[in-house]
C-alpha cells in the first residue's frame, strides 16, 4: 500500500521514509538515496573524528556535504559517483598539510565508502580558525 515506510531499530527513533520527488514520492522525508548519502557523511566525520583522536590532532570544526551522482545504466539506476566536501577548521598551530592527510586517510577507512560501488572523490578544505 502507499505511505511512509517506517524505519525503526532496536533502541532508537523512528524515521519515515518515502520516495524522493524524482521518483514520484511528496520530496518531504527521508528517501533511501537521502539516507545513502547521510549515512556517508555520517562515516566521514565519525571516522575522522576517531582518526583525529588517535594521532592527537587538534581541530575545531568538521562540514561534510556529499553529493551522489544517480545514473540509468544498462536499464539499472544506480548511484556511480560521491563528490565528498569536507570543511576542516583547525587551531593556527596545527599543521594544515597533516590535517588534509588525515581527512584523506578518513575517506580511505570509511566503512561506507569502501562498501560502495561508486566512485568517492574527497575534496578537502582546511582553514585556521582560532
Amino acid at each position: 500500500s502507499e505511505g511512509d515506510v517506517i524505519l525503526a531499530g532496536e533502541r532508537l527513533g523512528t524515521i519515515a521514509s518515502a520516495p524522493p520527488a524524482e521518483f514520484g514520492g511528496p520530496g518531504d522525508k527521508w528517501s533511501p538515496e537521502t539516507l545513502l548519502v547521510a549515512a556517508l557523511a555520517d562515516c566521514f566525520i565519525l571516522t575522522f573524528r576517531a582518526i583525529a583522536r588517535a594521532s592527537k590532532l587538534s581541530w575545531n570544526s568538521l562540514h561534510c556535504e556529499v553529493k551522489g551522482d544517480l545514473e540509468r545504466q544498462d536499464g539499472v539506476t544506480r548511484f556511480t559517483r560521491f563528490d565528498v566536501r569536507a570543511t576542516l577548521a583547525i587551531p593556527p598551530e596545527v599543521n594544515e598539510e597533516r590535517a588534509h592527510r588525515l581527512l584523506e586517510k578518513a575517506e580511505r577507512s570509511c566503512l561506507i565508502t569502501n562498501s560502495l560501488s561508486g566512485a568517492t572523490h574527497l575534496e578537502s578544505v582546511v582553514s585556521k580558525t582560532q
